[in-house]
């Protein structure tokens, strides 16, 4: 049958489109024809298990499915996780979320005349633990609240925090309360979402890591085994559905 049919299980059934202007099936479309390839019908069924609007990377987890399923169609099964993740980063305009997306661990990723990215073994006593609220923001919306231009002193805070962070991630996770310090964003948004931000206070007056996820308003802590249990309390108390992620140390899954 011509067109695209799309079913959803999961975070957004009922709500997102389930036609060709679906996320997953308009990129699919997009990479088949920039592989030279087309298809007079489709079917895509998408089980959603990452939240919308939270700042967890859902857009691009679904670019990123989209580009990999074009090309399984297009070339027998054979996926090129290089590409899917040129093309996903030009999709997006940076290639960080899709960097982690296809490659999984701790991915470092810049772009220098195309997209580049390292991957990097977490410390295993640390944890990802997200929480999750009832509410959402759109990056649209949350891009909108930054500046156009930030002090040198900011910016030149931030460019240590994130080298900070490759240490507290890698080798010593007692720098990563400091690691997470920031001054580029979270204050910038802070009254679109002050439940994050309280929260995220709240986490560290207990030596617990948390900052901002993405664009928010979820929250991303890193917690040792030890502070899982009081990370978890701070979350509900504050109205946060607390996760425990361990770090995927494989990204892209896929079965033919």
């Amino acid at each position: 049958t011509p067109g695209v049919r799309v079913s959803i299980v999961g975070e957004g059934a009922g709500h997102l489109p389930t036609d060709e202007t679906h996320l997953v099936a308009k990129v699919l479309l997009e990479g088949l024809a920039k592989l030279g390839q087309q298809v007079s019908g489709l079917e895509i069924t998408c089980n959603n298990q990452i939240p919308q609007g939270k700042g967890l990377g859902s857009s691009a987890a679904a670019i990123v499915a989209g580009l990999a399923l074009a090309q399984a169609l297009a070339v027998d099964g054979n996926v090129d996780l290089d590409w899917v993740f040129n093309e996903a980063s030009k999709r997006e305009g940076h290639p960080d979320n899709a960097g982690a997306c296809v490659y999984g661990g701790l991915t470092v990723a810049w772009t220098s005349e195309g997209a580049h990215r390292r991957t990097l073994e977490v410390l295993p006593e640390v944890h990802a633990l997200v929480g999750i609220p009832n509410n959402e923001l759109l990056t649209e919306k949350a891009r909108g609240l930054l500046p156009a231009q930030v002090p040198h002193e900011d910016a030149a805070f931030n460019a240590a925090r994130s080298a900070l962070l490759i240490i507290g991630l890698t080798s010593d996770s007692s720098v990563l309360v400091e690691a997470t310090e920031d001054r580029l964003h979270q204050n910038y948004r802070a009254d679109a979402y002050p439940k994050t931000i309280a929260t995220i206070n709240a986490l560290k007056e207990k030596g617990i890591a948390a900052c901002v996820s993405g664009a928010g308003p979820a929250v991303l802590a890193f917690a040792r085994a030890d502070q899982l249990a009081s990370a978890k309390e701070i979350l509900v108390a504050h109205e946060f559905e607390g996760i425990d992620l361990k770090f995927a140390q494989s990204g892209l899954q896929f079965s033919q």
